[in-house]
């Protein structure tokens, strides 16, 4: 399994404003938007989204970790004993996505983009 993005998560009561924000501070422009969360981004990949309340998980993670293999990830979080805080699924906006809560606390989206055929 390889780690290929994280991204950071901040939570936000306006996301409007929380937006524009961070494009005008750090020069990041929006590349997703569901209303719920946005993602702003730069030419060189660096990310970071603000959300209001996750569509379906439970708690609004801290960070969110996108890899090559969920399934994997998925054994490996129940493997080393951590608790599932958001089951495997695969969200209607094409990701697979689950959430661990790590033993400090916070807690971990993992995911990656669902492969149409």
């Amino acid at each position: 399994m390889r780690v290929n993005r994280v991204v950071p998560n901040l939570t936000v009561t306006d996301l409007a404003k929380a937006t524009e924000e961070h494009a005008a501070v750090l020069g990041l422009r929006p590349v997703m938007d569901h209303g719920w969360i946005v993602t702003l981004a730069d030419d060189d990949g660096h990310q970071l989204s603000v959300m209001t309340r996750d569509a379906s998980g439970p708690v609004n993670p801290d960070v969110s970790v996108f890899v090559d293999d969920v399934h994997e990830a998925l054994e490996r979080a129940r493997g080393a004993g951590l608790e599932i805080v958001h089951p495997l699924t695969e969200e209607p906006w094409g990701v697979t996505r689950f959430f661990y809560r790590a033993t400090d606390g916070q807690v971990v989206n993992v995911g990656m983009h669902t492969e149409t055929t």
